[in-house]
């Protein structure tokens, strides 16, 4: 593979911040998507980029920033994938925001790590609710655990109303930036489901909400763009062309959304034609040589997806044809015999794989995965509420790299490669062309 030098492509400048907070739930997601509106609104141009494993998140800041949200994340992707990322949406934008995961120092690598390794201004999004002047003591403590990281200023979600506002904001460190706040009002929240929010598509006052989100930040910062940072950029080997001609078809619908705009891309890259189809809407496979099925709800949409019959008899003959599938987490449950809802009756599925699936209640798995495959080293993780009854026997299995017990089995039957977990296709390209390639 040929690479471009990086000393050909010169730095480049682009004011940055890298939104964390204390925890999960304190409003990460709004809270980015609420300024990217909010500069969107402004005439600026937004990327916006989420750090760690997620499919969600990225659907509700698409919608505010009006541009395609990619992962940033260390593990799957690795620091020169991230960094030639970044130098790119440089090259573009007014403004980058990266949505972090869990709490700043959560995880290896945490959004801490991703800070520090980029130079990035941090603003911590903090949940106010029943808080004073110890929200100044919080957010002191996030500015000082790892002195080396720039730590621009926080946002407080969650507020009263004026005087507390104000009374939080004047708590503060001088060294710390207001970057604003968000009141207790259902205009701004973002609901959820079982996997965590609702898709973008499903709220259909969205803009609205991103809108009236916007304003009150707008209204309340004392702050509003941080300091430019430079971005390297990075040699980037050539993609070489491994799917050249290749016909993949891809499924994507409201049952199977969980798809990496990174994967897509690079099976692109890669020289492959990507052809889309609906399992719940089309009757026939477009004419393909391999399928990608990946994640998603099916199981919102079993009643609709049981009765097309005719789809999924295409599906076995495609597979009993010799050509490739892969098939995740809720792709995989597809091809299963069946799947049994939390409530209602079991229905019939592909039947392709000798397995039954439930959904449960509580989560069955949590965590990123790397998988060491025949065709190579994959990176991805794993997030479900189902879990599989069968006797296959595994060809691998997966391994967190957190030391969670986590370890999803990888099943193979002739052609056909099933997991739960969700591989991000950069993270090998050569692994990935070999699972798809007849």
């Amino acid at each position: 593979m040929s690479a471009v030098a990086p000393e050909s492509m010169p730095a480049r400048r682009c004011p940055a911040l890298l939104i964390c907070a204390p925890a999960s739930g304190q409003g990460k997601t709004t809270v980015t998507a609420a300024l990217a509106r909010m500069h969107r609104n402004a005439g600026r141009k937004v990327r916006v980029f989420k750090s760690g494993p997620d499919f969600l998140d990225p659907m509700i800041l698409s919608r505010a920033c009006g541009h395609e949200v990619l992962q940033l994340d260390l593990f799957m992707g690795g620091p020169d994938h991230c960094r030639q990322l970044l130098w790119e949406a440089a090259g573009e934008a007014d403004l980058i925001l990266i949505e972090g995961v869990m709490g700043l120092f959560d995880g290896e690598p945490s959004s801490a790590d991703l800070a520090a390794l980029f130079g990035l201004p941090v603003l911590a999004v903090i949940d106010s609710a029943g808080m004073a002047q110890t929200f100044a003591a919080l957010a002191y403590g996030l500015s000082q655990y790892r002195p080396e990281l720039n730590f621009s200023g926080v946002l407080a979600n969650q507020v009263g109303g004026p005087g507390h506002c104000r009374l939080l904001a004047g708590s503060l460190p001088a060294a710390l930036s207001w970057y604003g706040a968000l009141t207790r009002d259902a205009a701004f929240s973002l609901p959820g489901r079982h996997l965590g929010l609702v898709q973008g598509d499903e709220i259909a006052d969205l803009e609205a909400r991103l809108d009236a989100a916007a304003a009150s930040i707008a209204a309340s910062a004392e702050v509003s763009l941080p300091e430019p940072v430079r971005f390297e950029p990075v040699a980037a080997a050539a993609v070489a062309p491994l799917l050249d001609g290749l016909r993949i078809g891809v499924a994507r619908d409201r049952a199977f959304s969980f798809i990496y705009p990174a994967n897509l891309a690079l099976l692109r890259q890669m020289g492959a034609e990507l052809h889309f189809f609906s399992p719940l809407q089309d009757s026939e496979l477009p004419p393909v040589d391999s399928l990608y099925l990946p994640g998603g709800y099916p199981e919102l949409h079993l009643p609709e997806l049981s009765a097309n019959r005719t789809l999924m008899t295409q599906i076995v003959k495609h597979a009993e044809a010799g050509k490739p599938i892969l098939a995740e987490c809720g792709g995989m449950l597809w091809l299963t015999e069946e799947l049994t809802p939390l409530e209602g009756e079991s229905r019939p599925l592909c039947g392709l794989l000798p397995a039954r699936a439930r959904m449960q209640k509580r989560f069955a798995a949590l965590g990123l995965q790397r998988l060491a495959l025949p065709e190579g080293e994959l990176r991805g993780h794993t997030f479900h509420h189902s879990s599989l009854d069968t006797n296959l026997e595994p060809i691998c299995q997966g391994r967190c790299p957190n030391g969670r017990a986590t370890a999803e089995p990888v099943y193979r039957i002739g052609c056909v490669t099933a997991s739960y977990i969700h591989s991000y296709f950069p993270s090998n390209p050569e692994a990935t062309a070999a699972l798809l390639a007849p």
